[in-house]
């Protein structure tokens, strides 16, 4: 269970079948807000449950996992408590819907899993890209507000008047 309270007492198989996907995502960073949104739409063979990363929804779920890295990475969590990661996390979510099963069994191979992780790095490095100096993310926590028609704006947030100088 690699450190990870499941939400359920672990069915004890071997290979425990999934019948419900968490997907922690960075609610903060627009491409994993964008894909979230995606996979609502999409017919679920799996249910699939998106949950913020680091929240503490996600933290009170499962308490042994290491939240700060839910933010670096996709991270999926498996009913019965099996942790995916990365491509593997990505590949999961994939067999969980009606439309993509098929690609997700093809990714799955050899080949096939290079092109996923091949796929994972593109999307860390866009965010990276995309995500501010020195490839950290926005956090509004830190100063930063989103408005999807003017994009990202930062505020010092010791700055209540707006009227502050950049440190």
């Amino acid at each position: 269970m690699s450190g990870v309270t499941a939400t359920r007492e672990d069915r004890g198989a071997p290979r425990v079948p999934v019948r419900r996907l968490t997907v922690l995502y960075d609610a903060e960073c627009s491409l994993c807000a964008f894909v979230r949104d995606w996979l609502v739409r999409q017919r679920q063979l799996v249910p699939l449950e998106l949950v913020p990363a680091a929240s503490e929804a996600a933290r009170a779920r499962f308490p042994g996992l290491d939240h700060g890295s839910t933010l670096e990475e996709i991270t999926v969590v498996g009913d019965g408590g099996q942790v995916y990661r990365g491509a593997r996390a990505w590949i999961v979510t994939l067999w969980a819907l009606r439309e993509h099963r098929a690609l997700a069994h093809r990714l799955s191979t050899p080949a096939g899993a290079r092109l996923a992780k091949g796929a994972v790095l593109a999307a860390a490095k866009w965010r990276g890209a995309v995500s501010g100096w020195g490839g950290g993310v926005y956090r509004r926590g830190d100063g930063w507000t989103y408005d999807p028609r003017e994009g990202w704006s930062y505020a010092s947030p010791g700055c209540v008047s707006g009227t502050c100088t950049a440190p």
